[in-house]
């Protein structure tokens, strides 16, 4: 499965959670997009899915992807009352508070449980998986890193681990029968 986060956005640049809210890509995020194209290891891959949100879409356009399947279970995690705000902020309000041990829920309205997220990329696995050759995903950061943990065969909060750049780019294969990370934010073109 070839994963690609979606180019910078104000709200991302600005490290602002960045659910639902349907944020375009900035100048700067389009000029990462484009230089994507041309440079992505599409050798094997069948289809392209995509999240239905303008920033992801937007990428796979600009990248000279063509989208077979728009797909919601790719968006980004529903943050809730945390959706616009930074960790900062949140933290001077909820000491200590963070994403993927504190979920979003604690803030009050509304949002997923990281369990949920779980639930939606391991559904997107499991098509992925029905289907003979590799899947490219533009999606986004914290849905993809949940998608990388659950690849793994660990648990979603896992995902704290594995950053992934605005516009970059993971592969993730198999080495015989162990789920492995092939290739993981390689370098800019």
């Amino acid at each position: 499965m070839l994963l690609v986060r979606h180019g910078e956005t104000d709200w991302a640049r600005d490290r602002r959670h960045t659910g639902r809210s349907d944020i375009g890509l900035n100048e700067t995020g389009r000029a990462q997009a484009v230089a994507l194209a041309g440079h992505l290891p599409l050798t094997d891959v069948k289809q392209v899915w995509t999240s239905p949100l303008a920033r992801a879409t937007e990428t796979a356009r600009l990248a000279g992807l063509t989208v077979d399947r728009v797909d919601d279970d790719l968006m980004e995690w529903d943050y809730g009352a945390a959706e616009g705000r930074t960790t900062i902020e949140i933290q001077r309000s909820h000491p200590g508070w963070d994403v993927w041990d504190n979920g979003v829920r604690m803030l009050g309205g509304g949002g997923e449980t990281i369990d949920q997220v779980s639930d939606r990329v391991d559904q997107v696995m499991a098509r992925a998986r029905s289907i003979e050759g590799t899947i490219a995903v533009v999606a986004h950061a914290h849905l993809l890193r949940v998608l990388t943990a659950r690849w793994l065969g660990l648990a979603p909060s896992a995902g704290r681990h594995f950053t992934l750049d605005p516009a970059g780019w993971a592969l993730l294969a198999w080495e015989r029968e162990t789920p492995v990370i092939d290739r993981w934010n390689p370098p800019k073109p």
